[in-house]
């Protein structure tokens, strides 16, 4: 059995080891300590580096501020490898080299929504297939962009709401992008009835739309018959707009009413069902003797 005076000087030898040892690491751990101080202000300066030259063709704040951070994140951990390969903690670096790979593994496969969301967004702020101001149709929702971030994009549904869509979905499913080219094709149809005479008609129409001010001048306006019904002889008239000046929406129903206007102006009837035929006869008729 061992008495007191064994286990004192035991634990006396292992201090003393452990003194030793720890005289014998100063050096190594003064210039381990300098390395991590010295990368942590390489990776500050290397982080404004990153997010000025990401700012001079990139102006979504999102993904600049993460490319940064991740840049610093980078040049730090250098850092701290290098320090722990000065303290002859080498198999230290390769446990948290495996031990890194096994946790991004599982945090992937716990947050696939979540990462799938950042890299498609970083994708698209990197592509730009929409940018904010964009009139955009996607995912069975019309808008405005308002606002680009990784994990969504949000849209003005001009009715009072904002729709947040993840960016997975912008990315994987089909963008209708009204604002891209400048220019939109409106489409108006409605119905003349079978007296009308449609020569007279088209011409009417065409030059109606034609006198609104939010008419593309370098385009053309058209007017076709597509299609003829016991009520009517349908017809439609293709015009241009700029959707940057003006919404689609309200272009179309100034269409109309101008249309419907230089329609009644020159004796031209557009449909009422079911009494086309009935309206069409009143109006060539004149007018009989008051009912006395």
């Amino acid at each position: 059995m061992l008495n007191v005076g064994e286990v004192a000087r035991l634990i006396f030898e292992r201090l003393e080891g452990w003194a030793k040892t720890a005289v014998l690491y100063v050096p190594n751990l003064a210039v381990a300590l300098l390395v991590i101080v010295v990368f942590n202000f390489i990776s500050r300066y290397f982080r404004k580096l990153v997010v000025r030259a990401f700012d001079r063709f990139s102006d979504n704040l999102s993904l600049i501020n993460l490319t940064g951070t991740v840049a610093q994140l980078v040049v730090m951990t250098l850092g701290l490898f290098i320090a722990l390969d000065i303290l002859g903690l080498e198999k230290t670096v390769a446990s948290l080299l495996a031990g890194a790979g096994v946790l991004a593994l599982a945090i992937g496969f716990a947050f696939q929504d979540l990462t799938a969301n950042f890299i498609s967004g970083t994708i698209i702020a990197l592509q730009r297939p929409i940018e904010v101001g964009d009139v955009v149709e996607t995912n069975g929702f019309l808008g405005k962009v308002v606002r680009i971030k990784l994990r969504s994009i949000v849209l003005d549904n001009s009715a009072g709401q904002t729709i947040e869509i993840p960016s997975k979905d912008i990315f994987q499913k089909p963008i209708t992008n009204f604002s891209r080219t400048g220019e939109r094709r409106i489409e108006l149809t409605a119905g003349v009835s079978h007296l009308d005479d449609l020569s007279k008609a088209q011409r009417v129409a065409i030059s109606a739309v034609k006198a609104l001010p939010f008419i593309r001048k370098d385009k053309s306006v058209e007017m076709h018959y597509k299609g003829v019904s016991l009520e009517m002889i349908q017809f439609l008239v293709w015009f241009w707009i700029d959707p940057t000046k003006v919404d689609a929406t309200k272009a179309l129903s100034e269409a109309i009413m101008a249309v419907k206007k230089a329609f009644g102006e020159n004796e031209v009837l557009m449909l009422f069902p079911p009494h086309t035929y009935d309206l069409k006869k009143r109006a060539s008729e004149p007018a009989g003797p008051s009912n006395q």
